[in-house]
């Protein structure tokens, strides 16, 4: 009797047990996405550089690293965004 039960609970572990369809396209880590934006535009000068975010990220954004070490997000769809991404050389 003990040995169905085992062999019910692992095939019920088996049942419910997530799918690993597409691990890649299903994953997104939320340390690197943005979900808080900048609202006030930056002065150019405080911009070090730029990282472009993923694309399976819910919002679309880039990653300026200020003077200081800190890093903000802003949105892509801003112009002064898109004007300092021309001007603001990448992120190594």
């Amino acid at each position: 009797m003990k040995l169905i039960t085992v062999t019910l609970m692992c095939l019920l572990l088996a049942a419910v047990w997530p799918q690993d369809v597409d691990s890649k396209s299903m994953h997104v880590s939320s340390s690197r996405c943005c979900f808080s934006f900048l609202k006030k535009k930056p002065q150019q000068k405080l911009i070090q550089c730029y990282r472009r975010i993923s694309s399976t990220c819910p919002h679309a954004a880039v990653v300026f690293r200020l003077k200081k070490g800190r890093e903000s997000c802003a949105s892509n769809t801003t112009a002064w965004v898109q004007d300092y991404l021309q001007k603001v050389k990448p992120c190594l």
